[in-house]
C-alpha cells in the first residue's frame, strides 16, 4: 500500500508539473489562487454542518457559521441577490435544486436548450429532477418532461419567435436559460415575459458565465426577469468545485432552501464553502478588471485563428461576447481528422482544450466523441496574466498543428517555452505565488 501511496503522490506531481508546461484553454476550468487553495486546506474539510447557518444538526460549527454567511453575503453582493445559497456541492446540484422547487413532483414540465445546441447534460430529460430517467417503471412518467426551445443555428441563440410559440403551446413551468455553449446572451426579457403568460418560473444556468454577469459584463438575468439563477463556481468565476443559486424572490426563499437540504444535500464540503467565500471576496475586488480581459481574449483569439485559416464561428458578431469561441473543424476530417483526433493532437502539444458538438453534427449524423467542434476558453490563461499578444502567439501554434501539421512535439517544446513567462495568478490577493505549486501534503 505505501508504493501505491507514492505512486498516487507521483501522478500528481506529474499532473502538476504537465499543467505548468501547458496552455489550459478548456472553458469550464480555471484556477484558484493561494488564498482560495489555503481556505479548502483547513480543518473544514473534515466537518460537518448540515441544514442552515445557525440551524446546524451538528454541535462545532460556530466558526463553520461565521465563514458560511460571509460567503452568502459576498454572494449576494456579487451577484446584487437577496437570497445566496452557497451549499450546493455543484452547479448540477444548484440546478436540480432549482427543479425541485419550481416544477411539480410528477411529470413536471420545463422548456430549455437541447445538448446538442449547447443545453448542459443537467437539461437533458434523462438526467434531470433528481438525476432520474424520464420514462419510470410500466410506463409511468417521471423526472421532467421537457420541450426544447427552438434555436438558430445561424446566430449561435435562441430562436425568440419560434420559441415564444413552443413555450404558449407547451404550457411549462419553468423554463430555462444558459447552457454549456454559452456565446451570446439570451432573450431573457423577451421569453421571461412569455413564460410569465403561461404561469412559468424563469431559471437561468450561469454556470459558465457566473463570473462575467457578476462583473457586470454579459447580462443581468436577475434584473431581466430570471426568478432563480444557478451557477457552478470554477469557470468563470475562478473558485474551488462548488455551487451556488441566488434569488431575488423573497416568496421563494423558505421553499429553495428546503429543496436544497435535506431534499438533496447532508453536509456540503465545508472547505470549498470557505474557499468559494475567498473567491467571492477576490472577484470583488479584481472581476471588473480581469472578466473585461477574459472577453477581450476571447475576441482577439477568435479574430487571430480566423485570419490564420481556422474557421471559427459567428466572425459576423465579433465571434463572442463570453470567454467562449467555436471552432469549425469539419473540413480536416479527411485530412487529420475532426474534434476528437484533433482534440488528441493539441493534447500532445500540451494546448488543452475540447472538442465540442457543432448543431449541424445532428443533420450530419457525427458523435460527441469525434464531433465537428473545438470549443476554447480563455478564463485560465488570462488569470496567469495573458493578453490580446499571448492569444496570437497561441493561434500561431494552433495553426502550425492543425493546418500547417508540424510535428506536435516540436510545437510542445514551443508551448512549455512560451509558458515560462506565465506561472503567477494575477486578479487575487496574492499575485506572487506560483499557479501550479507542488502540491503540499502533511
Amino acid at each position: 500500500m505505501k508504493n501505491l501511496v507514492a505512486e498516487i503522490r507521483e501522478y500528481l506531481m506529474e499532473h502538476h508539473d504537465w499543467f505548468s508546461k501547458s496552455i489550459p484553454l478548456i472553458a469550464s476550468e480555471n484556477i484558484t489562487s493561494h488564498a482560495v487553495d489555503e481556505a479548502c486546506n483547513t480543518d473544514f474539510s473534515h466537518r460537518y454542518a448540515e441544514g442552515w447557518s445557525g440551524e446546524r444538526v451538528y454541535a462545532g460549527c460556530k466558526y463553520i457559521d461565521k465563514v458560511e454567511d460571509i460567503c452568502m453575503n459576498l454572494a449576494n453582493k456579487y451577484f446584487k441577490s437577496i437570497h445566496a445559497d452557497v451549499r450546493p456541492i455543484s452547479g448540477v446540484v444548484a440546478n436540480l435544486t432549482m427543479y425541485n422547487a419550481l416544477t411539480s413532483d410528477n411529470n413536471g414540465k420545463m422548456c430549455c436548450m437541447s445538448i446538442i445546441r449547447g443545453g448542459h447534460i443537467s437539461h437533458g430529460p434523462r438526467f434531470a429532477k433528481s438525476g432520474r430517467e424520464i420514462f419510470g417503471t410500466a410506463g409511468t412518467t417521471r423526472g421532467l418532461n421537457i420541450e426544447y426551445l427552438a434555436f438558430d443555428n445561424d446566430e449561435m441563440n435562441l430562436d425568440i419567435d419560434a420559441s415564444a410559440k413552443i413555450i404558449r403551446e407547451f404550457e411549462p413551468e419553468l423554463v430555462l436559460f444558459g447552457g454549456s455553449v454559452f456565446l451570446f446572451p439570451h432573450p431573457v426579457k423577451e421569453l421571461g415575459d412569455v413564460a410569465k403568460e403561461v404561469g412559468a418560473y424563469v431559471g437561468y444556468d450561469a454556470a459558465h458565465v457566473a463570473g462575467l454577469i457578476g462583473s457586470g459584463y454579459f447580462q443581468d438575468p436577475l434584473r431581466e426577469g430570471a426568478d432563480v439563477m444557478t451557477l457552478s463556481t470554477h469557470k468563470t468565476l475562478p473558485g474551488p468545485q462548488h455551487g451556488t443559486l441566488v434569488s431575488n424572490r423573497e416568496d421563494l426563499i423558505d421553499r429553495l432552501r428546503s429543496c436544497a437540504f435535506p431534499a438533496l444535500l447532508s453536509n456540503h464540503h465545508l472547505h470549498n464553502v470557505a474557499g468559494l467565500a475567498i473567491a467571492y471576496a477576490e472577484m470583488l475586488e479584481f472581476g471588473k478588471e480581469y472578466h473585461k480581459k477574459v472577453i477581450d481574449n476571447a475576441k482577439a483569439l477568435g479574430q487571430a485563428l480566423n485570419e490564420r485559416g481556422l474557421k471559427i464561428l459567428m466572425e459576423h458578431k465579433g465571434f463572442t461576447k463570453s470567454h467562449q469561441i467555436l471552432v469549425d473543424v469539419a473540413e480536416y476530417e479527411k485530412s487529420i481528422g475532426l474534434g476528437g483526433d484533433i482534440e488528441k493532437l493539441l493534447e500532445s502539444s500540451n494546448i488543452i482544450l475540447n472538442r465540442n458538438l457543432l448543431p449541424r453534427d445532428l443533420i450530419e449524423g457525427r458523435h460527441y466523441q469525434n464531433p465537428g467542434g473545438l470549443r476554447i476558453g480563455t478564463s485560465e490563461v488570462t488569470r496567469l496574466g495573458m493578453g490580446k499578444s499571448e492569444m496570437v502567439d497561441i493561434a500561431e501554434m494552433i495553426k502550425k498543428v492543425v493546418i500547417d501539421k508540424k510535428d506536435p512535439k516540436k510545437v510542445k517544446e514551443e508551448v512549455i517555452e512560451f509558458r515560462k513567462g506565465f506561472q503567477e495568478i494575477h486578479y487575487c490577493f496574492d499575485t506572487s505565488n506560483k499557479a501550479y505549486e507542488y502540491l503540499k501534503f502533511y
